[in-house]
């Protein structure tokens, strides 16, 4: 077992996990709010996708300055600089899935989505259904990797298959978009960014339990 997990096992209650925590389920909650924003969108309710945007924004920033104080935190710590390396990278990769989450908002609220044709659409409802699975699954590793190491491996692993239900939904609508008759180029230029965006979260999701899985084999 490493080091560093040791620490979370005589460490549970301190401040820098507290914080590690409320990011975690912080940055969840964004994505789970672009889930609602993209499925307004389609529903043609803009008013509501705004205030899914809006809330996308103001959760990104705050995730943000969460990990500015982690990283404050774990900065002033007992850990090797080895273990706080590792604590401070897997905090890193956690951030950028709070912001493909911001950047897929961005892009959303660019998309005519009246102009957009349905099986788009419907393909942009399933990636976005996994992604956000991606990201309750990073949330879950992350957290047993601090409380129940043995099970964090488990977690790590259901988050790849996630990911590559992503890749495999992301393949299938290039060729979607390859087919369908839109109105201009430039909306396609922009489905296809909203495609690449979301597909970015769960990767990032994937790089954050691949650092998860460094810290645990580390010795």
């Amino acid at each position: 077992m490493s080091e560093l997990i040791k620490w979370f096992e005589k460490r549970r209650e301190t401040k820098a996990l507290a914080t590690i925590q409320r990011h975690l389920a912080l940055t969840t909650g964004i994505v789970e709010d672009l889930e609602k924003a993209i499925i307004a969108a389609v529903k043609g309710s803009k008013n509501e996708m705004k205030e899914y945007v809006e809330r996308v924004t103001g959760s990104e920033r705050e995730a943000d300055s969460l990990r500015r104080k982690v990283m404050d935190e774990i900065s002033k710590g007992e850990l090797s600089p080895v273990d706080r390396a590792d604590l401070m990278d897997l905090v890193k990769k956690v951030d950028m899935v709070a912001d493909w989450s911001r950047e897929s908002t961005r892009v959303l609220n660019a998309i005519p989505m009246e102009k957009v044709p349905n099986s788009i659409k419907d393909a942009f409802m399933e990636m976005i259904k996994s992604v956000k699975e991606c990201a309750v699954s990073l949330q879950k590793c992350v957290n047993k990797m601090m409380t129940k190491p043995d099970e964090a491996l488990q977690a790590a692993d259901a988050v790849e298959r996630e990911e590559e239900k992503v890749d495999d939904i992301h393949e299938k609508a290039r060729t979607l978009l390859g087919k369908e008759d839109l109105p201009n180029a430039g909306i396609a230029v922009l489905i296809g960014q909203l495609f690449e965006a979301t597909e970015l979260i769960a990767d990032a999701c994937e790089d954050a339990c691949d650092q998860v899985r460094v810290i645990m084999v580390r010795k």
